[in-house]
């Protein structure tokens, strides 16, 4: 599959055209986060969420640029927007803490109360979990209930650990999409 005609598909929502894109530009956008910032986890969020976003607005990409550089472009505004966000919370922290003040220790164990609240969410996400496709609440269950890691997720499902992410991510939006549904 060309390039152009990865593009044209995934525009008209082909799955198989996004996994193509994924897995042809994954290490590119992967590395040059990675040589930007230095870390692995991050480089990889990173590049998780610019494809996450990348696809979302697939209908808005330019065919007069190339899809690499609309990619790497999307990955630095995210480093970016993170970078910013990083400051504010430091900034913030910086100004609330005050030389002449003291910090009372609090007892942060979960009352009888929290707990039963806890259990009573955790069955509500466990049924909104349910209203997803079947594949889509076995990643999640792998991901987060069977605290598996990316790779042993893409060894179970026999499927490249850059589709589980994609799969993952896209299970966590429907589910988002799902409960903020219920709420309004």
């Amino acid at each position: 599959m060309e390039i152009e005609e990865a593009i044209k598909k995934a525009k008209k929502n082909d799955q198989k055209a996004f996994n193509f894109l994924l897995d042809t530009y994954w290490d590119y956008v992967y590395g040059f986060q990675l040589k930007r910032i230095e870390n692995e986890n991050d480089a990889e969020d990173i590049t998780i969420q610019a494809f996450s976003k990348a696809f979302d607005k697939i209908d808005t990409f330019d065919e007069n640029y190339t899809f690499k550089t609309w990619l790497i472009t999307i990955s630095k505004n995210i480093h970016i927007d993170l970078i910013r966000k990083e400051k504010n919370k430091l900034s913030q922290s910086l100004s609330n803490d005050d030389e002449d003040s003291f910090h009372q220790i609090l007892d942060e164990s979960p009352s009888a109360e929290d707990k039963l609240i806890t259990e009573q969410n955790l069955a509500k996400l466990l049924r909104d979990i349910k209203k997803l496709k079947p594949h889509y609440q076995e990643v999640i269950n792998l991901r987060y209930f069977q605290e598996l890691s990316y790779k042993d997720i893409s060894l179970e499902l026999n499927e490249p650990i850059s589709n589980v992410k994609v799969k993952l991510l896209r299970a966590k939006k429907l589910l988002a999409e799902i409960i903020k549904n219920k709420t309004s």
